[in-house]
């Protein structure tokens, strides 16, 4: 990978859990390494309670790590303070969900829009970029419609333009189809793995679905800690 550039790094990743009273700690990282590199599909797999969703939040700076680093660009985001740390999350990575946490006060749109208006974007253009987000999804028409007006695969369709919606290096998606019917699975990873393609975006894919992983560039195994490739 030296030829290619890599827009995320984890070195020595370690994190543990207390497991309760006269328990050993729950060690669910232990000393896991991981390169993304530029415009790449990676999906990582794994049986239930493996640590695929700890690990993707520390990736994404949502929660930190008992030692190891997170690199991205180089630059090593466990250092951060938390306004700095959310500012660069907002900025730089875009996240998707099982659970689409829209904001049920908001319309398709304004909730496409926020992470623009957060970062200081004109209103003006803030919408006019989340009406082409929308579009792109083939949502533009229930744009005036609020998150219990829409049908799970429209929502999830709409968190996905969200989290594109600053032009981020990278998506982090864990299990964005873990609610969905087969057809609606079909129409969200169709359109998820399309995202590379259509705006250049890397994605890093957390799923317990092996038929699902099988759509990517690499597959990696969260096991014991580690990641293997399969």
């Amino acid at each position: 990978m030296s030829d290619t550039e890599i827009v995320l790094e984890a070195k020595d990743l370690r994190k543990s859990f207390p497991a309760g009273p006269g328990k050993d700690e729950l060690h669910v990282l232990e000393g896991l390494n991981l390169e993304i590199p530029k415009g790449s599909i990676t999906s990582i797999i794994g049986s239930s309670g493996s640590g695929k969703s700890t690990l993707l939040h520390i990736l994404g700076g949502l929660d930190t790590t008992d030692s190891g680093d997170v690199l991205w660009g180089g630059k090593n985001i466990t250092d951060y303070k938390p306004d700095d740390l959310a500012e660069f999350r907002n900025r730089y990575i875009g996240f998707v969900f099982q659970f689409h946490h829209l904001l049920p006060e908001f319309t398709a749109l304004e909730n496409v829009a926020m992470p623009a208006l957060i970062a200081g974007t004109s209103h003006k253009e803030a919408y006019k970029r989340a009406q082409e987000l929308l579009d792109l999804f083939g949502i533009e028409s229930r744009k005036g419609h609020r998150p219990t007006e829409l049908s799970g695969g429209e929502q999830q369709r709409v968190s996905m333009a969200r989290a594109l919606m600053n032009n981020p290096n990278i998506i982090l998606a864990d299990e964005p189809t873990g609610n969905l019917d087969q057809e609606n699975t079909n129409i969200i990873l169709d359109q998820l793995f399309e995202l590379r393609e259509a705006v250049g975006v890397s994605v890093l894919l957390i799923t317990h679905e092996k038929e699902i992983a099988e759509r990517s560039d690499r597959i990696l195994n969260l096991k014991k800690g580690i990641l293997e490739p399969l």
